[in-house]
């Protein structure tokens, strides 16, 4: 059955204006502009956007993806659904290497259920265990350089590895970098103090995207530049950005999204359990340090916006360029044959007022 939505304002993403959006069997049929169809669903001034995608998260609520079971998971794609995100990559943090094989297969396992209203896992991001100087909340002790051996294997395991953060410090010769551009995983830079230089060398290699700007990394100097620089100044790096208003002053988010019109935003939450204190919607070890975000996409893009940000970049940045990041052309987007997961916002504020996944309605989070 087609279900037609219109609103004065679809951002698909680019400029918002009037326009309608067609749907049936889960996925959009029809993109029009102008008239409203004489059947459609007229949502009034609400802004019609793809629903987010978010490329690292690592739990939500006191669900944590590393050693939840398939309740957890469950409850967990639920929330996230509830909040507008259609899509999701399990982040995983650093461990020991033979812990990822279980993380993988119960990701994949999770990934097969069927059940509706649930976010879809587009698959796994590794944030270390190949890490370098700054490794922020990540257990020291368990950072170890790259073995491409080890990353040969598990980027054929079931769960799909699609994005991989590591540091050049753990990556001498960059073969590991090498070695996972060569089998279509992303390839991030992030928990390093590597220079500006060492950065670039990266990207030839194939590595296209900062993880987090501006956390976990060297801060920017005026003769040492590094990584943030890097990722604001060469065309071939992404960099995506924590934008919970905790992690990164509204003015460098402003900055990041003048530099690189096309960043993507990332929620970096995290399931909050012992060990860790929740507060002003972040997680905060015992000692002070940032170890993730309890706020989801939604709230980020409207932090986005409240930073100055206009609104169609800053919803580019919750949709469309997160999924181009991971080759998830389905998602991010309201174009013919693109899934059909939709958002209605509140124009003023960003508030969401109606999620549709695969074309079905869900309750929005209490």
């Amino acid at each position: 059955m087609t279900t037609v939505l219109a609103s004065a304002a679809v951002c698909p993403p680019g400029v918002p204006s009037p326009g309608w959006i067609a749907m049936d069997g889960g996925v959009i049929t029809e993109v029009g502009r102008g008239r409203t169809p004489r059947d459609a669903f007229d949502l009034g001034r609400a802004l019609l956007t793809p629903a987010f995608v978010d490329v690292q998260c690592n739990g939500v609520g006191d669900v944590d993806f590393s050693t939840t079971d398939g309740i957890g998971w469950s409850r967990a794609r639920a929330v996230l659904a509830r909040h507008g995100v259609g899509a999701f990559c399990p982040t995983f943090v650093t461990a020991p290497l033979d812990a990822y094989p279980g993380l993988l297969a119960a990701t994949s396992q999770a990934r097969a259920d069927p059940s509706a209203g649930l976010a879809e896992i587009l698959g796994v991001h590794l944030e270390g265990p190949f890490l370098g100087e700054a490794p922020g909340a990540h257990p020291r002790d368990l950072i170890r350089p790259v073995d491409v051996e080890w990353l040969r294997g598990v980027v054929r395991a079931p769960g799909n590895v699609c994005m991989m953060t590591l540091a050049p410090e753990a990556d001498p010769d960059l073969a590991g970098t090498r070695t996972l551009a060569a089998a279509g995983v992303t390839v991030a830079l992030g928990h390093t103090r590597a220079s500006f230089e060492r950065a670039l060398e990266a990207a030839d290699a194939g590595a296209s995207v900062v993880t987090h700007l501006f956390n976990a990394m060297a801060p920017p100097h005026h003769r040492e530049p590094g990584v943030a620089i890097a990722a604001l100044t060469d065309e071939r790096l992404t960099p995506t950005v924590i934008a919970d208003l905790v992690h990164v002053h509204p003015a460098s988010l402003r900055l990041a999204a003048t530099c690189k019109p096309r960043f993507a935003a990332v929620s970096d939450s995290v399931g909050v359990g012992p060990g860790l204190i929740a507060r002003d919607g972040a997680a905060w070890l015992a000692d002070g340090t940032l170890a993730g975000a309890t706020t989801l996409l939604d709230r980020s893009l409207a932090g986005l916006v409240a930073s100055g940000i206009p609104v169609a970049q800053a919803v580019e940045a919750v949709t469309e360029s997160p999924a181009r990041l991971v080759g998830a052309r389905e998602h991010g987007v309201l174009r013919p044959g693109a899934r059909a997961d939709v958002l209605a916002l509140d124009p003023a504020t960003m508030a969401l007022r109606r999620v549709w996944l695969a074309g079905t309605p869900i309750p929005l989070a209490r």
